[in-house]
């Protein structure tokens, strides 16, 4: 006869009322004006407005959410991740009204939510520490001392930060005082807490987390690790279950070393232990998170267990009828994320309204946790991920393979997104390898992403689909009223596809409904498709193997922007005649020089870097755009002196809004 009010939103709430339906537990969704459409909101059994959309007005609002629970006669409250989840005052608040907190107790929250306390603790606990500064830091000259004792390079990082928020990395001293500021806004816009400490920086280290459950009756199993090395900006990409560097001591090794913290701040509940790991496998503590992870469903996947469930039933007073031997991993687990974000603008977060939203179809290789659906917003107030794709497969190779087919297969309208981004890596050589650290896409994509490398396969899948979306579309026309009578013969046995200017030639050797059998390159492509006029994603099979293509644009006469696993090309289909004389058509400049800087996004002005008259050089850094909770660094592509500036620091800029004006150099 329980009640769950669900403190959160967007994927974890929706992923959250999907367990409690299947426990019959009656949930109650709580949302700010943002969120009045959104998917949890429909899904849940009640639902209350709790405020305006910034959360500090509404899913950090510790009163509103006490009102609901009286009002509907809640019995738990499940914080989710993020927002109140890590917040002690909110578990206490709970208790003083007797409704039960899907989490820790309010002791291991305090005691693990300070980053440096919880090193303290650990330090007792016997579990291996990086070394540091164990202390508050009151500005950048006295970091900068610190850091010069335990030696570059060092972290300087949030007290109270998580999910990659308030670090730096600092390699040299002229590099804190600009890390110190930022690390430390940061902090205090996401935390209100901008109490800064420093450790160690490991070089090439990889990232390793253990999963926890424990009951109230000091019950404390291991679930298995996790690898989460594939970040940016120390925010988590990739994940997966298990990690292919891991052997069975290792894993042993950091299993006794979490359940001896877990035992010494009598936690019980779900909670991970990060770790950072060098190449010789020595890792160290990192820090303990108090909640579950956007990343839980991979350990789901590989141990058959419902994280959220054990949750629910520790919080009820239940005992762990589950033993350590009884957890055994299996097969493997990656998962994607999938944000609102553009790769090959610098990862810059977009907002909006999804006008197209297609999913890889779910089974029971492919698992999909999102707050998305069509129509749907990505709201500008809170974080940019629109869901997490996960893959699973009996061994590393066909979960990335699950992965790549299942990234292509999914097609996302209305705001930008790092599908393909995902997609490529996926198919990097280092990615596959397993070779893997926190620096991983710095070091791969050290010059940023780019969508124009187009290999034999790529070329191939734009082909293909290329060449039946236009002879479907010639003899859909065919049959349009006012044709010419015996159109369809004029159907030509040689067409001439263009993709990013590289010509290729080809033969119709037979066309039908739902098949065409092409030759391009003296080999032969057959291509089975049931795709129909207008559709975004085209779905079919290549010489009997699946394949995948992303339709951004199609002018419905020949001319179609493309993508195909992380790949984007501008695909053209003419007659060998019109082919001739396009070679003498004027080339559009792909990248003009701008007179103005827009705006990419919605935020607000942290500061400038330059000022009216300066001599800027292409790559160099410009404005500072906080979005999203996260701060934006807006360079530039070319050389400019700068004009006059429209903004100054704090003020707020709508995307497309001119900040800056340039003059040639």
């Amino acid at each position: 006869m329980h009640k769950l009010i669900v403190a959160n939103r967007g994927e974890i709430a929706c992923r959250i009322i999907k367990t409690c339906k299947m426990m019959n537990i009656k949930t109650v969704a709580v949302y700010s004006d943002a969120d009045t459409n959104s998917l949890f909101v429909q899904m849940a059994d009640e639902a209350y407005n709790i405020g305006p959309s910034p959360s500090s007005q509404s899913y950090l609002n510790i009163d509103k959410i006490i009102e609901v629970i009286k009002k509907t006669g809640a019995t738990m409250v499940h914080p989710g991740y993020g927002f109140l989840s890590e917040n002690s005052k909110f578990a206490e608040s709970l208790d003083k009204i007797g409704v039960k907190f899907v989490g820790p107790s309010q002791k291991s929250i305090e005691m693990m939510g300070d980053k440096i306390t919880s090193k303290k603790i650990a330090i007792k606990s016997g579990v291996n520490t990086v070394p540091g500064h164990i202390g508050i830091i009151k500005d950048d000259k006295e970091a900068s001392k610190i850091a010069k004792k335990i030696g570059f390079p060092v972290m300087v990082k949030a007290s109270a930060g998580g999910g990659g928020k308030g670090m730096r990395i600092v390699y040299k001293a002229s590099e804190m005082k600009e890390a110190f500021l930022s690390a430390t806004n940061e902090a205090r816009n996401s935390f209100s807490d901008d109490r800064i400490f420093i450790e160690k920086f490991i070089e090439n280290p990889r990232h390793i987390e253990i999963q926890i459950i424990a009951d109230k009756y000091g019950n404390i199993l291991c679930f298995g690790e996790r690898e989460c090395s594939i970040q940016r900006n120390n925010q988590k990409v990739i994940e997966e279950a298990p990690s292919p560097f891991i052997d069975e001591k290792t894993r042993q090794k950091m299993y006794r070393q979490s359940k001896s913290l877990a035992k010494t701040v009598k936690y019980h509940s779900a909670g991970t232990i990060e770790y950072i790991m060098d190449k010789n496998k020595n890792f160290y503590f990192l820090e303990m998170n108090t909640r579950l992870q956007v990343e839980h469903p991979v350990t789901e996947l590989i141990t058959g267990y419902d994280l959220v469930e054990l949750m629910i039933k520790i919080a009820l007073d239940e005992k762990i009828k589950i033993k350590q031997e009884d957890i055994k991993l299996k097969g493997w687990a990656i998962e994607s994320r999938i944000y609102a974000e553009d790769p090959s603008r610098g990862f810059l977060p977009s907002s909006g309204r999804i006008n197209l939203y297609i999913e890889p179809k779910e089974n029971k290789n492919v698992r999909i946790d999102t707050g998305i659906y069509e129509g749907g917003e990505v709201s500008m107030f809170y974080d940019a991920m629109i869901a997490k794709l996960c893959s699973y497969g009996k061994n590393r190779d066909e979960a990335i393979n699950t992965m790549s087919n299942a990234l292509s297969s999914y097609a996302i309208g209305g705001v930008s997104h790092n599908i393909s981004f995902l997609e490529t890596i996926m198919k990097n050589d280092r990615f596959i390898s397993g070779n893997l650290t926190t620096g991983f896409i710095k070091e791969e994509y050290a010059d940023g992403f780019s969508t124009n490398v187009i290999n034999n396969q790529s070329q191939e899948a734009f082909i293909c689909a290329s060449i039946f979306i236009f002879l479907k579309n010639f003899t859909r026309n065919t049959s349009m009223t006012g044709q010419l009578r015996d159109r369809k013969k004029q159907i030509s046995e040689k067409w001439v596809i263009i993709i990013d200017e590289k010509s290729f030639l080809i033969n119709i050797i037979s066309f039908n409904e739902d098949e065409i059998l092409i030759e391009c390159n003296k080999k032969h492509l057959k291509i089975n498709s049931s795709w129909h006029y207008g559709e975004k994603l085209f779905r079919g099979k290549l010489n009997g193997k699946d394949f995948s293509v992303r339709i951004t644009s199609n002018n419905n006469t020949g001319g179609y922007q493309m993508q195909y696993s992380g790949t984007d090309a501008m695909i053209n289909v003419f007659s060998p005649r019109i082919a001739e004389l396009s070679k003498f058509m004027p080339v559009i400049e792909k990248n003009p020089k701008p007179k103005n800087l827009l705006s990419p996004i919605t935020g607000k002005i942290i500061r400038f870097k330059v000022k009216k008259g300066d001599q800027v050089k292409a790559g160099q850094e410009l404005v500072i755009i906080e979005a999203m909770k996260m701060e934006n660094s807006i360079r530039t592509n070319h050389d400019f002196t700068i004009g006059n500036i429209k903004y100054k620091d704090g003020d707020s800029v709508a995307i497309g809004e001119i900040i800056m004006e340039f003059k040639d150099s």
